[in-house]
């Protein structure tokens, strides 16, 4: 089961992600993200500590969201993510994008 939760909107905005994002909760995890993004516009964090896996359709979802807020101007952070959802970010050169901490 995924989570996505708003912790703050003060600089930017800050999403904990917890357990699995995969093909059958992305879209519900876009859907989230862009709400809060098309309200209060700014930069995104993703605390990415206590997710635990992704598959290529959460990559997928992680360069849409990229994609819009690069268009605006923003960047996408991600923090504290884990060495196998990590290793899936460099096999895509998305490292090469977002920040990763």
């Amino acid at each position: 089961m995924q989570q996505v939760k708003l912790t703050s909107a003060d600089e930017a905005l800050k999403f904990q992600l917890s357990g699995e994002i995969d093909a059958a909760t992305s879209e519900d995890f876009y859907a989230q993200v862009t709400a809060a993004y098309e309200h209060d516009k700014k930069d995104v964090i993703f605390d990415c500590a206590a997710l635990t896996f992704i598959d290529s359709t959460t990559i997928g979802t992680f360069v849409k969201i990229y994609k819009k807020l690069k268009g605006d101007g923003y960047k996408t952070v991600l923090e504290g993510v884990r060495p196998n959802v990590k290793k899936l970010f460099e096999i895509c050169a998305l490292n090469t994008l977002m920040e990763i901490r």
